[in-house]
């Protein structure tokens, strides 16, 4: 073995090579030899297996710096001839940085569609729920609907008989309306105002047919809007008590506040 194969093969300039950190003009050198000397080859494949193998056990990316340094590299060298194995070498390295770059950018744009994706997803339910939300508001606004249109009806049917109730000494601030038809047999209360009572106790409204009283519901002061009562077939009179929280089966006559007859109904 002469002495510039020693003087290589005992320098660093093999591992600079690999990792693309010669000058030119040691690269020419290197390369010179590599394809001239079967020692220095030999060195250089050992190196190249012994890098791969510490790569794969250790997982290590290698640096931009390196990375870029050795694509530059085999973009600017000129063409030299060697044997099969390194060149098929060099080959598989450019190849396996290409294909890792190339798995990268397929990986980022696939998790970035796929983000984009769930967050279409996401929008499009909520613009279903929006609508489904909406069909159901308006659902319930022409219910409404039809269900003022019908009090307006009933309230300008000439056949209505409009009565207004006002309390008496125990409960003067008290004021609601009836209205009653008794040709399409309805009945709807408007509560204009109720006095305050204790919290065990409520408003409760009766119809007095002969000589009974018949339940037609409580009354409430946070229920201020014209809605139906029972219509009672020959009613008397309507009658306010006052009774126990939750309402009575029976009226407490003694208890009265308001009452009004209904003589015009027949």
């Amino acid at each position: 073995m002469n002495g510039k194969i020693t003087t290589i093969l005992n320098s660093d300039l093999l591992e600079k090579y690999l990792l693309g950190e010669t000058t030119s003009a040691e690269t020419e050198m290197v390369e010179s030899y590599i394809s001239e000397y079967p020692e220095v080859r030999k060195a250089y494949d050992e190196l190249q297996d012994n890098l791969e193998i510490v790569a794969k056990s250790n997982a290590i990316e290698a640096p931009k710096s390196i990375l870029n340094a050795i694509l530059d590299e085999l973009d600017e060298k000129p063409v030299i001839t060697m044997t099969n194995s390194t060149s098929q070498r060099k080959k598989w390295y450019k190849y396996s940085i290409a294909a890792s770059i190339a798995a990268l950018i397929f990986a980022g744009t696939a998790y970035k569609f796929y983000d984009m994706n769930q967050k279409l997803s996401h929008e499009n339910q909520v613009v279903v729920d929006e609508i489904f939300d909406l069909r159901d508001d308006i659902a319930k606004n022409n219910q409404r609907l039809d269900e003022i249109m019908k009090q307006f009806k009933q309230l300008n049917n000439p056949e209505t008989e409009k009565y207004i109730i006002n309390g008496n000494y125990r409960a003067k601030n008290l004021k609601t309306v009836a209205y009653i038809n008794p040709k399409e047999k309805t009945s709807m209360i408007d509560v204009v105002s109720l006095p305050q009572l204790p919290e065990e106790q409520c408003y409760q409204i009766w119809a007095e047919v002969e000589d009974k009283m018949v339940n037609l519901g409580i009354l409430s002061e946070t229920d201020r809007q014209l809605r139906e009562i029972p219509y009672t077939e020959d009613a008397l009179a309507l009658s306010i008590t006052i009774e126990p929280k939750g309402g009575n089966a029976n009226a407490t006559l003694e208890n009265a506040v308001a009452e009004i007859s209904l003589n015009k109904i027949k």
